[in-house]
């Protein structure tokens, strides 16, 4: 039980850390494809994201030492399914606590998430469910009776060609239970509203702002981790992968200089990019407001604190301010509404 506790842990930390790498695209794409995010949706993709690592994590590990392995056969007979649930249904005591049927059952139930999340997820009907639960389930029985590709000297786990049927019926039946979502909300078809203008509300705002932020750091982090490992393996100088100021210098200014271009070029940060906002109404010229807009985001004010001294305390305290302005100003303007002297209004909605 204690591994198989792991193995869920795993699954769901691999899963969210993958989703918060996605969520920008996610809600840049929701908003073209849908008009808007929905929670639901977005919590059932994130649902398939940790679905997809426990398919890995529930078949291939623990991924045991070497010399501790036992090598084991192939179960090619598909009417061992039968006998096994025969000998379950002849044992002595409850036939559904038996260790077969149990099997039986979790080997369906593992894949009935599948073929429910090609039907909702993706609008894929009942044969890309037989074709995908197949396919998937054959590629992780041929890893198996390989020994991992090759990483064992033989199979530690049984290909069993039962498996293949049971998890390619559980895909089937989550195909069918994906029936019971109404066919407006299923697939990736675009919506017909979707171009349409929506009211700018404070929480569309607020989630502008998480994508900047989030967005932001990563941009950061893979440039600085980028920079760290050039000068770990290719400058070889350990004193400044040590001293990570560079590294920082690099990541923080790297991310800066990409929004201010964004900014400058279209007048929207990534975030106002993805929720489809935009900036409207300036009384200065445009590439001056554009710049104060960049000036009083996240991008803008981390960069600008990399100068250090009195501007790194100060521009710490904008942030702080930024943030309280969010609830005391119209539709959540905020700072770089405020040094730009522009208004909120729908990316959809004429100029």
């Amino acid at each position: 039980m204690s591994q198989q506790v792991m193995s869920g842990a795993i699954a769901i930390g691999i899963g969210v850390l993958v989703g918060i790498g996605l969520f920008v695209p996610f809600v840049a794409i929701s908003y073209r494809r849908r008009g808007r995010l929905s929670p639901v949706r977005l919590l059932m993709w994130l649902a398939a994201l940790i679905y997809f690592w426990a398919i890995w994590t529930y078949t291939l590990l623990p991924l045991p030492e070497p010399s501790s392995i036992r090598c084991v056969g192939a179960i090619t007979d598909p009417m061992s399914v039968v006998r096994d649930v025969q000998q379950a249904l002849a044992a002595p005591g409850n036939p559904l606590t038996h260790p077969g049927i149990l099997q039986l059952a979790f080997n369906v139930l593992l894949f009935v998430p599948l073929g429910f999340f090609l039907r909702v997820l993706g609008g894929r009907g009942i044969v890309t469910a037989l074709l995908v639960g197949l396919g998937l389930s054959l590629f992780i029985e041929t890893t198996q009776l390989t020994g991992v590709w090759g990483v064992y000297p033989c199979a530690y786990r049984f290909f069993d060609v039962g498996d293949l049927m049971t998890n390619t019926t559980g895909a089937l039946v989550g195909s069918a239970f994906g029936l019971v979502v109404p066919r407006a909300h299923r697939g990736l078809s675009r919506a017909a509203d979707a171009g349409m203008p929506r009211p700018v509300t404070r929480g569309r705002r607020a989630l502008a702002m998480i994508c900047d932020g989030l967005g932001f750091f990563l941009v950061s982090a893979t440039l600085g981790v980028g920079m760290q490992l050039f000068l770990e393996y290719v400058v070889r100088d350990r004193a400044a992968v040590l001293d990570g100021t560079l590294s920082e210098l690099v990541g923080t200014g790297g991310a800066g200089a990409f929004w201010l271009a964004t900014i400058l070029m279209t007048g929207r940060s990534v975030g106002d990019l993805a929720v489809e906002l935009r900036y409207d109404g300036a009384r200065m010229p445009q590439p001056v407001a554009r710049l104060l807009r960049w000036v009083g985001g996240v991008a803008g004010l981390s960069t600008i604190g990399l100068i250090g001294g009195i501007l790194a305390a100060l521009t710490s305290l904008a942030m702080l301010v930024a943030c309280v302005m969010f609830f005391f100003t119209r539709q959540g303007r905020g700072l770089p509404g405020i040094l730009s002297g522009q208004q909120l209004t729908d990316a959809r909605s004429p100029r």
